[in-house]
């Protein structure tokens, strides 16, 4: 990996970096009640946001494991190879909207306006210094066939 990186780039594991925006989404609710909404079906809803945004994380891990590659998102520079089937057909990111759809079943179990604020900054941060670094790395190991994949398949939907 290039050394010159910035410090802030694959800095925290995803998995922290979502369960670091639920608390500041639960934090942001608990602290300005005011700004609480009425979702109809709240319950039902965030439940099932969760549960698809957790479904489309295990896809992601199963085609991984399936090309026999690292899921660990740490070290992307340990790819062994470029996994463009099953869910990553739709999304080059399936585990990142994984969590995004948790955060947002979290927000609508939450039903507060602040808390939907976190879901920009979450996704900015992502963008930035874990999936940038991570799509650098995919250019130089797979240069083509990567450059085919990312003008086929968008990075979030």
């Amino acid at each position: 990996m290039v050394s010159d990186r910035n410090p802030l780039e694959l800095m925290a594991p995803p998995v922290a970096l979502g369960m670091i925006a639920a608390a500041l989404m639960w934090a942001a609710s608990s602290a300005i009640p005011v700004f609480r909404v009425m979702i109809p079906a709240n319950t039902v809803s965030s439940a099932s946001l969760a549960l698809l945004g957790a479904l489309t994380c295990l896809a992601g891990v199963v085609s991984f494991r399936r090309a026999k590659t690292t899921v660990n998102p740490m070290k992307p520079d340990a790819t062994s190879s470029l996994v463009v089937s099953g869910v990553y057909r739709y999304t080059r990111n399936p585990m990142y909207l994984g969590f995004l759809l948790i955060l947002l079943g979290w927000a609508a179990f939450l039903s507060n306006v602040l808390a939907l604020v976190v879901l920009p900054a979450f996704v900015l941060y992502m963008n930035r210094f874990q999936i940038a670094p991570e799509e650098r790395v995919l250019a130089s190991l797979f240069a083509d066939d990567y450059a085919a994949y990312r003008a086929r398949v968008r990075r979030w939907l």
